[in-house]
C-alpha cells in the first residue's frame, strides 16, 4: 500500500466504505484515510495555545483492515536525467 491507493475497509466501525490513502505511518502499521477516522480534539489553554478550543486529527486505520481496490498509479523517472541525448550516462563531478 502507498499514498494515493484507493482501498476499502474490511473490518471495524467503518467497514465496508471506500477512500483514499492520504498518510501512511509505517511504524506503527496505520494509513489515514480521506474522510475516515477523523476525530476533535479538545484543546487546552496554554502559552503556546492562548485560545484554546478543538482541533480536528486523523486516527489511523489499521493496515491489516484494508483491502487495496485500486492501486496509485507509478511515477515514471524522466529520463533526461538519467542520460543526455547521445546515450551516454552522465559522469558525477569529479568522475573520470
Amino acid at each position: 500500500m502507498k499514498i494515493g491507493d484507493k482501498v476499502k475497509v474490511i473490518s471495524g466501525d467503518e467497514k465496508g466504505k471506500e477512500a483514499k490513502i492520504v498518510r501512511i505511518d509505517r511504524k506503527l502499521g496505520r494509513a489515514c484515510l480521506e474522510g475516515i477516522g477523523i476525530i476533535e480534539r479538545h484543546m487546552k489553554k496554554s502559552y503556546t495555545n492562548p485560545k484554546g478550543g478543538k482541533k480536528t486529527i486523523h486516527v489511523g486505520i489499521h493496515m491489516s483492515n484494508l483491502k487495496v481496490v485500486e492501486a496509485a498509479k507509478p511515477v515514471k523517472a524522466d529520463k533526461a536525467d538519467k542520460s543526455d541525448k547521445s546515450g551516454k550516462k552522465k559522469l558525477k563531478k569529479g568522475a573520470k
